[in-house]
Formats: structure tokens, C-alpha cells, sequence
């Protein structure tokens, strides 16, 4: 502190008195304010439902296909030929946690137009595990949307049992694509 600064600080500290008892003060900390959690919007239409759930057995392997969908597309997934465009891990999380990632992930995948995902769910020990509580309410969720057309086990480099495949819908650019190219493959 050079000279001036000291004479300053010294006319402007004259009157002030130290405090007596130095033990009877107890400084506060400031209270911590918490940031307002904001609402996740894109959960307002969430769907998926969570009451009642039938565990399915360990033993029994998740599969499900809508009408219409051609065996041969089954069993390519099945067999895990078609490339895997996204993947979702629901490893230890609590339900309603993965609820909301699905529901995000596949909404998403619809938006980018993807058709083949993977889904790694884990595999549990037991049929009350929480792994397989995740697996049987995810085997519910997956039907609730309409753009699943089907979702089997994964293969065993890919999870196994701890995971599955599922393929979603055409999207329309998708279709008039495909629809272009066998136009031009057919002249």
C-alpha cells in the first residue's frame, strides 16, 4: 500500500471500534439458492404407462411383431443383420427414469427418420430383479408406440438377453424414396 492509500484508509477507519467479545459472533452462511427445475415439455404427452405390470420370466424372450410385418424382416432382426442407427442404455436407472428416456429416444429416432435401434436394458439374476422389472415394463412401452413394428433379443455379441432390438416404421420420405429408386431400377 504506498503512503496515500494507508492516510486514506486510516481518515476513514478513525471512529471505528473493535468488536469487545470476538467469540459472540457466528457468521451465517449465505443460504444456498437452488435453480428452479425447469419442466422437460416433450414429457407433457408421455404415454407410457406404469401401474400394474406383469414380470415376464427370465426364461421367456422378449419378441413382438404387429401384422403385417413380413417374416423375413423378423428374421433379419432377429439375427441382427440390419445396422444398428441408435442405441439407448437403461442400465441401472429407476423405472420412471427409463420411462422418460424411451419415450424421448424413440420420438427422436421418429424425427431422424431412423428404422433399426437397440436398446440395452441389462438381464437380472432373478424374475424379481430390478433389470428385469425394467426389461417387462420396457416389452409394455415398446407396443404403446406405434411406430415399433417389432422388437426381439438382440444377439449374444450385441447383449443378449440384456438387450433388444427394435425396428420402427417406415417414414413417408423414407417410402417415396424407396419407391423412386425401384421406379428408376424397373425402366
Amino acid at each position: 500500500m504506498n503512503p496515500d492509500d494507508k492516510s486514506l484508509f486510516l481518515n476513514a477507519m478513525e471512529d471505528v471500534q473493535p468488536l469487545r467479545r470476538c467469540a459472540d459472533v457466528h457468521w451465517q452462511p449465505a443460504p444456498t439458492v437452488r435453480p428452479r427445475q425447469a419442466v422437460d415439455t416433450s414429457q407433457l404427452d408421455n404415454f407410457l404407462t406404469t401401474g400394474f405390470l406383469d414380470v415376464i420370466p427370465l426364461a421367456e424372450p422378449l419378441s413382438f411383431q404387429r401384422e403385417g410385418v413380413q417374416l423375413g424382416v423378423i428374421d433379419k432382426l432377429r439375427s441382427g443383420k440390419y445396422p444398428r442407427q441408435a442405441s439407448l442404455t437403461l442400465l441401472r436407472q429407476p423405472v420412471e427414469q427409463c420411462r422418460q428416456q424411451l419415450f424421448t429416444f424413440i420420438r427422436q429416432a421418429e424425427r431422424d427418420g431412423l428404422r433399426n435401434l437397440i436398446i440395452i436394458h441389462g438381464k437380472g439374476r432373478d424374475d424379481r430383479s430390478h433389470a428385469n422389472i425394467v426389461r417387462s415394463y420396457l416389452a409394455r412401452w415398446l407396443t404403446e408406440f406405434e411406430a415399433v413394428q417389432a422388437y426381439c433379443v438382440a444377439q449374444p455379441h450385441h447383449g443378449g438377453s440384456g438387450a433388444c432390438y427394435v425396428a420402427l416404421r417406415k417414414s413417408s420420405e423414407a417410402k417415396l424414396e424407396t419407391r423412386e429408386r425401384l421406379a428408376k431400377r424397373s425402366r
